[in-house]
């Protein structure tokens, strides 16, 4: 699968180099540049994209949970941090990864790459028949013993 990214950052020079890295890597394809967060949600959307880096001092503090809820709207969504100054930790936690102006290009890729398996895995899971009744239960708000009883299934661990 190949990887669909949008930069999103001020910093033209920042821009460029990330791009010509992400260029040099196989199965990633940069669709979109965008200099503020302000229409992501849609361009996420046109684009179909999967990855998206942004640097966290371009949101506003009343946006500094759209990665939250970028990911709800479009689950299959890496965002990565693109740190180029001091950012709170608890800040870079609604983020999947980190790249930080420091990074080198080897480090850089690793971290696409190490995504992009991680994003692969996610997409091989099925879950069978009766996996998918006892989820229906839980969401309906049944307790474990109602779901056991309905459906002739130990509750033992």
């Amino acid at each position: 699968m190949s990887n669909r990214i949008i930069i999103c950052e001020a910093s033209e020079i920042l821009a460029t180099g990330l791009y010509d890295i992400l260029q040099s890597m196989s199965g990633c394809d940069v669709v979109a540049r965008l200099d503020t967060p302000d229409q992501l949600s849609e361009k996420v959307l046109a684009y179909d994209s999967n990855i998206l880096i942004i640097n966290p001092l371009l949101l506003g503090y009343g946006e500094r949970n759209l990665p939250l809820q970028l990911v709800k709207e479009y689950p299959q969504l890496s965002i990565i941090a693109l740190v180029t100054t001091y950012v709170e930790s608890s800040n870079l936690k609604l983020y999947d990864s980190v790249i930080e102006i420091n990074d080198s290009k080897l480090s850089i890729i690793n971290k696409i790459s190490q995504l992009s398996k991680s994003n692969e895995k996610a997409d091989d899971v099925e879950l069978s028949k009766r996996e998918i009744d006892v989820l229906v239960a839980v969401a309906k708000g049944m307790m474990n013993k109602e779901i056991a009883d309905q459906m002739n299934i130990s509750i033992q661990i």
